[in-house]
């Protein structure tokens, strides 16, 4: 028998992150049997790609090698180099993103980075050479160059297969093959845009590197990824979370538990997250300064780094935050998905659910009253992929405009997901954002929400588009739920209501009465319906398919048209206090009644009521969609801060610095070794860490759990 004394001298459990881990429990066989079913719900799913399309995947990146060796060669013989420089000049393609950590699904894009000798540049040689040599080849086809992007990147298919492509010049005359992209000398004398592509790479390997086992975290991430996208939280660009921002926030998980395995660190991903304190960072290492003189992730030398509300920081030099899109009405809706997240990985543990029910898509057309409808139109096809993707990256910007306008009283729920009306002929998509009042919010009688600023600022900043093509329109139009185009629906139309799934029903009290319902996350809370005018009357029997209301060519308007010239006066948002109908100003925007057609960039708002608060009543079934996120580099494709006119957060004075202490939530001194296993067994406990204003800190921001007892109400 070993001796209290031989256990005393035993080493410390190996320390993954900047912090101990919360528990080194490994898995029990109930914990095995889940994920064995957590697994093969996954490869149901469809996530997990054949081995011919692994190969043909491998084959493509070795031909686009060998086309940006010939390029580099072709260049370099045209300068006057050398018969020695033109035989060693070379390039290396190095991947990121998903494929290079291990979960990317079929259909999937590589993102991939060219890495060149110092002689090319960016501008001319990759955008302008290399961009003609792609569009005379067969193979290629979807060519798309992004160079004004704040990560400029090249867009195509090559054979079938999905490419992202960089390029980051460095400060060597010959690129050896076996380049270590990971040393940070490969950082020298370079521009802060190749920083940001050599970064996709450097951060994807750091995450490989710091996780206890990288099996487990690859299968959790998968399963994250695909409850994200059915949650409709899945898109950098709109505000929330792309691919690089899950796996960081995963990979710390696995940190804090590195013997659990999938099934247990799912649940502990959502109960962390529900209760963790932001905008507090998540980070996998301490961050680094360097001699070479890079802006760091740093609130306390950076005023815009204050303003970040869910600071996800990368592992690489320079250390910087991943999530810097996030809005306060985008971080609303994702804690209220994890908080849906917990209450369903709470049942699966008790067995009263299965993994399905996690994976539910989120009714997004259910969970408000009224959205914004933006109409996207173009004159074809390809002037569409590129108008859609400004547009899009710029969706964000109203989300934070409105915030701001309205001074927070007016919150947006963008959705990341396009929807297409396939029985129209002309290159058209739409977005829609949901809009509520802000929860607990008074609104006096006849107060107004003016957005007529707003739209024309968002308008202008959407006709800054420089390479705008005659037919690039933008509507945006204010619609009830019972306005919402069928096209947006599953089969083309409004489906008769569903009763909710037993799960759902058996984790929340019945709380609603009169044809009252109980709901889960944003949206799906438990609300009284209310009788109202605009009620969407659903049948028992086969709803009537309704007619297509999308833009029926270029010039027109959705959701509908109405022979009446836009006014002078736009109209606003309003809340009339107790009101319950919705006054609709059918002053709209029409072509036909200016000369030459359609005005560029038009947009119609009309009036709400007081019934933007939440929703209270249950619509029709919607269909879930996902988004493409920021799935490889460590930064998003716009660049911008979170806030506009310097908002701050809510979660704690923006001028403070953050140091991370290992104290106890009562602050009654460090936490023990007995209370490390807290959050294992009492879903109460939360991880978090404690934001102090000090004077100075050290330089190196330092991650410490803190277990402090919530006032939530457990459904175990």
């Amino acid at each position: 028998m070993v001796s209290s004394k031989g256990l005393n001298l035993s080493p410390p459990p190996k320390q993954y992150g900047v912090t101990k881990p919360i528990s080194m429990s490994g898995p029990m066989d109930a914990d095995i049997q889940r994920s064995r079913e957590l697994e093969k719900f996954l490869s149901d799913q469809g996530l997990y790609e054949s081995k011919e399309e692994a190969a043909k995947r491998e084959e493509v990146l070795g031909r686009i090698g060998q086309i940006v060796k010939d390029w580099v060669k072709q260049l370099t013989r045209l300068r006057g180099y050398t018969d020695q420089m033109i035989e060693d000049a070379n390039a290396v393609i190095f991947t990121f993103g998903s494929y290079r950590l291990g979960v990317h699904g079929p259909g999937a894009d590589i993102d991939t980075l060219c890495v060149g000798p110092s002689y090319i540049n960016r501008e001319e040689d990759f955008f302008f050479v290399l961009h003609n040599i792609l569009s005379e080849m067969e193979e290629v086809t979807e060519l798309q160059p992004v160079p004004d992007a704040h990560v400029p990147v090249m867009k195509f298919k090559f054979d079938g297969i999905s490419i992202d492509l960089l390029y980051a010049s460095i400060s060597l005359l010959v690129v050896p093959d076996d380049l270590d992209i990971s040393d940070v000398s490969v950082l020298y004398d370079v521009d802060e845009p190749t920083v940001r592509s050599l970064n996709g790479c450097r951060v994807a390997d750091q995450i490989l590197k710091l996780v206890p086992n990288v099996e487990h975290f690859r299968t959790t991430l998968r399963c994250l990824k695909l409850w994200a996208k059915r949650r409709g939280v899945y898109s950098n660009v709109t505000g929330f979370l792309g691919g690089v921002n899950w796996a960081l926030l995963v990979a710390r998980v696995c940190q804090l538990y590195p013997n659990a395995i999938p099934s247990m660190l799912v649940s502990r991903f959502f109960r962390v997250y529900t209760q963790w304190r932001w905008p507090n960072p998540v980070m996998l290492c301490p961050i680094e300064e360097d001699e070479l003189g890079f802006s760091v992730w740093d609130p306390r030398k950076n005023p815009r780094d204050r303003t970040h509300h869910m600071p996800i920081i990368t592992p690489a030099y320079p250390c910087m935050n991943s999530s810097y899109n996030v809005s306060t009405s985008t971080l609303r809706v994702m804690m209220e998905q994890f908080e849906y997240g917990n209450k369903v990985c709470e049942e699966i543990e008790l067995s009263k659910a299965q993994w399905g029910t996690l994976f539910e898509p989120y009714f997004f057309f259910e969970s408000y009253k009224n959205y914004l409808q933006v109409d996207i139109v173009a004159a074809d096809i390809d002037d569409l992929r590129s108008w859609k993707g400004w547009v899009e990256s710029r969706l964000r910007q109203l989300t934070l405009m409105i915030e701001r306008d309205t001074f927070g009283k007016l919150q947006c729920h963008p959705y990341p997901h396009e929807y297409v009306d396939i029985s129209k002929p002309c290159a058209h998509c739409a977005f829609f954002m949901g809009l509520q009042r802000k929860q607990g919010e008074i609104i006096q009688e006849g107060q107004q929400f003016d957005i007529r600023g707003t739209v024309d600022e968002f308008r202008h900043s959407i006709n800054m588009y420089m390479f705008w093509k005659p037919g690039m329109e933008i509507y945006v139009s204010h619609v009830r739920r019972k306005q919402i185009p069928s096209y947006v629906f599953p089969d083309g139309y409004r489906r008769p209501r569903h009763p909710r799934v037993q799960s759902q029903q058996q984790s929340d009290k019945p709380c609603c009465e009169d044809g009252g319902a109980c709901r889960i996350g944003s949206g799906e809370r438990c609300l009284k319906r209310k009788k109202d005018p605009d009620a969407v009357d659903v049948k028992n029997d086969m709803p009537e398919k309704r007619r297509s209301i999308s833009p029926q060519r270029r010039d027109s308007i959705s959701p509908e048209i109405i022979s009446h010239k836009f006014g002078g006066t736009s109209p606003c948002l309003a809340f009339a206090e107790g009101s319950e109908t919705c006054e609709v100003d059918t002053k709209r925007f029409c072509p036909d009644d200016v000369e030459g057609g359609c005005t560029s960039n038009s947009s119609v708002i009309t009036f709400l009521s007081s019934e933007v608060g939440s929703c209270k009543d249950i619509g029709n079934e919607s269909v879930a969609g996902s988004s493409k996120g920021n799935n490889g580099s460590a930064y998003g494709s716009v660049e911008g801060s979170n806030n506009l006119r310097s908002s701050q957060s809510d979660s704690g004075d923006a001028g403070s610095v953050c140091r991370l202490e290992n104290v106890c939530g009562d602050g009654n001194g460090v936490c023990q070794d007995g209370l490390r296993e807290e959050l294992e067994v009492k879903p109460n406990a939360a991880v978090g860490m404690l934001l102090k204003s000090v004077g100075g800190v050290e330089a190196e921001a330092v991650q410490k759990p803190v277990l402090s007892r919530l006032s939530l109400t457990s459904t175990a």
